[in-house]
Parts: C-alpha cells; structure tokens; sequence
C-alpha cells in the first residue's frame, strides 16, 4: 500500500544512525479513518515485518486529516456481510467474521510489540480506533480528541481490546463509559491513563520529521523506549483548558451482575451535567442486549489475562454477528439512518439472561 490513494500508507523514514522509523498512516479521511480488512492486513503485515528488523526502531501510527484518527470499524462493511449471512441461513459471506477475527489479532500484536508503538490519536478515536491507540505504548491525544466505545447505540459491544481498557478503569467510571458510549476529552483521557501524553492539534504534523532527528540506537527496544518518552516529555502540554466531564460524576454503586438496578442508578444521575445527560440518553436508546454484554464482560474481564479477553471478546462478537441487533443497529443509524432501531428485546428487564449468556460461549 505505497500509492498516495491507498487506505493505509506504508513507509519508512530514515532516522539517525542508520535507523528507521516505521510509519503507518490511515488513509480514508472520507470515512473518519475507518479500518477494513484490508487495512487490518496491511497493518500487521508490516508490524510483523518491522519487528524482526534490527534497523527499525520505533513505529508512528497515525491518521489523516484533521478530523479523525480513526472512527473505528468499517461498519457499513459488516452490516452488509452479517445480512448476506443471515439471509442464507448460514456463512456465505465470512467477511464480518474475518474482520473481527483479524482486526483482534492485530490488537494484540501491537500490545505485546517489543519495539515501542506511538499512536497520535488526534480528533475521533472511537471503537476500533480507540482499540488501536490503547494497543499503543505511547498513546498521544490532541485538545481536540474525542474518545469512545459508543457500540450501545448499534447494538455491538466494547470491543477490539475495549475490556482490557475498562479493567484498568475504576468500575464505575468503566460502567458508565461502555453503557452510554459517553465521549472523552484529553483531559479525562489523560487523568484515566488511557493516554500517556497530549500535543497542541497543529503541531502533530511537525512530529515524524522531529522524530527522525532523535538519537536513536540499533537493536535497543529499551533505550529507543526512553528516547521517545524524553521526546514526548518535552511536547506534552496538560490541556488544562479542557473541563473535566468526569468530575460531574458522583459516586454511585454498580452491580455487575444486575443490569436493572445499575441502569436505575445510572438514570438517578439525570441532570447532574449536559455531559452525562447526553450519555444516558444513549443509553436510553441504545441496545438493551449491548448493556448486558457489557456488565457481563466488565465481571468476567476483571480475572482474565490480555489474551484471555481478546477471546472473550471474539466469541461476543461472533455471537453478535449472527444475531439481529447488530445489524439493525446499523440499519437504523448508518443505512436508513431513521433513527429506530427495532431490538430483539426492548427494555433491560426483558432481556433473558440465558441469551446474554450465549454470547460467551468458549470465551
């Protein structure tokens, strides 16, 4: 993928000391960035290649456009692969299951890369994006950068490494974050550790050439770890100017195992902030099915190991395909986009546990 049209963009720049940087770019700005197989395929071709490299030190993993990092997933894409599947009664288009297959292998890559991984994550990073930047061991976010997993509006789930991010988080906060779908700004990010450092929005195209200046060194993951956080050290800048969203969320209690009552408890915070009413209202909206998954794979994840819930979350996934939410998720917000998606269970209470279940099968 080396023509300038190409939805992923390959290179390699020379660096000091005979070194290389690896740099891929995400190339679909008409679509927010958002990831096909085929870039998926792309990506993981050349991290595999990259890392048995002794001149390649380091990997910058960017998007184009001053919109989006990365939306996500191709959705359109999976929408019209679960339909021709559902519609035959059996897997004649294996797309969807490719995807999510390949695209969770990707993730884990990066997460165990020897060599370090920088993700500038500037203005949309959601879903799949969000997956990519979390990998990352240097998680970069701009003033304008939006972070979410906002899969309870389509009827999918926190995926792509998303229950490895929400373990790390305080259970609440996690709860909050994959039922509504709620976006976070650099500073909260920041606070959360989902990002280790923020940069000024206009100055991230100056970072691949400042990059190329550095001193680093041949064979040594550790000490080109260092140069790059010394780097980045020096460019961060607190984004002290962004309100803190989350300070308007008080305490409450979350019991993973009973999704009524949390979403009751969610829905006594009505009012507190226009930041958490914009949330609950998805919530409202959203997936029924999807809350469940969620709490469910908050409560599982919390003993699992990395690769653990990357099966985990395989197994929801392929489930979710199969089944009707999803697509009528999408449906409702991307195809028709009439905004009334018919779910297979329409409240919390009706939704059976023996169903929620059955989406972590093997997992």
């Amino acid at each position: 993928m080396h023509a300038a049209d190409a939805p992923l963009l390959i290179a390699e720049l020379p660096a000091a000391n005979g070194c290389v940087l690896g740099s891929l770019t995400l190339n679909v700005e008409s679509s927010l960035n958002s990831l096909t197989l085929e870039m998926i395929r792309a990506m993981t071709a050349a991290l595999t290649n990259w890392r048995s490299r002794d001149d390649v030190v380091a990997i910058v993993l960017t998007g184009r456009g001053p919109k989006a990092f990365c939306a996500g997933g191709d959705i359109q894409a999976l929408y019209r692969s679960c339909v021709a599947n559902q519609q035959a009664g059996s897997e004649v288009d294996d797309y969807a299951r490719c995807f999510f297959t390949e695209e969770y292998q990707l993730d884990l890559l990066m997460h165990q890369y020897p060599k370090p991984i920088m993700t500038l994550g500037h203005g949309v990073v959601m879903g799949g994006g969000f997956g990519l930047l979390s990998a990352s061991r240097f998680r970069v976010l701009t003033e304008r950068s939006r972070l979410a997993f906002p899969e309870i509006t389509i009827g999918l789930f926190p995926d792509a490494g998303g229950s490895w991010v929400l373990k790390q988080l305080p259970l609440a906060v996690a709860a909050f974050l994959g039922l509504t779908g709620s976006q976070l700004n650099a500073r909260d990010a920041l606070s959360l550790g989902i990002g280790t450092h923020v940069i000024g929005h206009d100055s991230r195209e100056d970072v691949l050439t400042d990059l190329a200046e550095l001193s680093w060194q041949l064979s040594s993951d550790a000490a080109n770890s260092a140069v790059l956080e010394d780097f980045l050290a020096v460019l961060h800048k607190a984004p002290r100017e962004l309100p803190s969203e989350l300070e308007a969320l008080p305490e409450w209690a979350v019991q993973v195992e009973d999704l009524v009552s949390t979403a009751a408890a969610l829905f006594a915070l009505q009012g507190q902030s226009e930041w958490i009413d914009r949330g609950l209202d998805n919530l409202r909206r959203g997936c029924p099915t999807t809350a469940a998954i969620v709490l469910e794979q908050l409560r599982r994840v919390q003993d699992m190991t990395l690769s653990e819930s990357f099966a985990m979350e395989l197994a929801i996934a392929t489930r979710c395909a199969q089944l009707a939410d999803f697509p009528e998720g999408v449906r409702a917000l991307l195809i028709d986009k009439d905004g009334q998606p018919d779910w297979q269970y329409k409240t919390f209470a009706q939704t059976p546990k023996a169903h929620v279940l059955s989406h972590f099968v093997n997992s």
